[in-house]
């Protein structure tokens, strides 16, 4: 008993470990953000875009809507 209280064992904290669903839903949501960065990526190139105007963020938003993203 005094081996565990002096080593301090009884007063560390223990870490709290990420659960599997956590993990899962935490790359669900990232490759999900990774395919929409792709999509808008792919909007800008293909039209040549210098700066964002609403009329581009509307058809971003539609494309991203239309695909589900």
């Amino acid at each position: 008993m005094a081996n565990v209280l002096t080593s301090g064992a009884r007063l560390s904290v223990p870490t709290k470990k990420t659960s599997f669903l956590a993990l899962l839903l935490r790359v669900q949501i990232n490759s999900r953000q990774r395919r929409a960065d792709r999509v808008v990526e792919e909007y800008i190139a293909t039209h040549g875009l210098q700066n964002l105007s609403d009329d581009a963020e509307r058809s971003i938003n539609r494309l991203l809507f239309e695909r589900g993203q």
